[in-house]
């Protein structure tokens, strides 16, 4: 996670423009993830940068403006180690709202973590934030190992090769939920979505031949 962190250092003192000005850093950020329907600073903005860094650095990301996006990406982790994604609650745990950043480091007492983000006091910085507050913590995976399998899948299937198919899904911006291995609701219709980009392809929501090799010439492309 050192390469992460050592993109997302270089950003601290990037700050909003006050006023109906944007800063130009910020809005490049939101232009280099596809956020095309991004265009004024004042909106939150800790995703958009987690989504950047995490696109520099060649890793899984959520393609996502949600704070709590994050939460369905990467490999959940009980002892975070720097350069891993931590995921707060803002205003109640029930609420949409949330807050996302890198962890860095814990405080003596073990009360607050150190937390590298954007829009932290409007700008890129480093904050002590609640432990009381965190969702969880997510470990991102590089881009390049989401392997993909060669069997066809469906609804109720279970397994190593449903994560390798929620990755690859995740990977195009398709949400199916966390990658737990299990083919649900949420994986079936990500696929079905996944083949309506394509009018070759039947959407049935099952990993066929044809869904496969698309799918493969796809991720070869990214």
């Amino acid at each position: 996670m050192k390469n992460l962190l050592n993109i997302a250092t270089a950003e601290i003192g990037v700050k909003e423009i006050p006023g109906k000005k944007s800063n130009p850093k910020i809005l490049q950020y939101a232009k280099d993830c596809g956020f095309s329907n991004y265009t004024n600073d004042d909106a939150a903005w800790c995703s958009l940068f987690m989504n950047w860094v995490a696109y520099k650095a060649g890793l899984e990301r959520t393609n996502k403006l949600s704070a709590r996006s994050w939460l369905n990406v990467g490999i959940p982790v009980e002892n975070p180690e720097p350069g891993d994604v931590v995921i707060f609650w803002r205003e109640s745990r029930d609420s949409w709202k949330g807050h996302v950043g890198i962890f860095t480091g814990i405080s003596q007492n073990s009360s607050r973590i150190y937390c590298l983000g954007g829009n932290q006091g409007n700008q890129v910085s480093i904050t002590a934030k609640s432990t009381d507050r965190i969702l969880g913590y997510r470990r991102l995976r590089p881009v390049g190992r989401l392997n993909f399998t060669t069997k066809i899948l469906k609804k109720g299937d279970t397994g190593i090769e449903v994560v390798q198919l929620q990755d690859a899904l995740k990977q195009l911006g398709f949400n199916c939920g966390t990658s737990d291995g299990i083919f649900g609701p949420k994986t079936e219709q990500a696929l079905k979505d996944f083949q309506a980009t394509d009018r070759s392809l039947t959407i049935s929501g099952v990993l066929d031949q044809p869904t496969r090799e698309f799918l493969v010439e796809i991720l070869k492309s990214k």
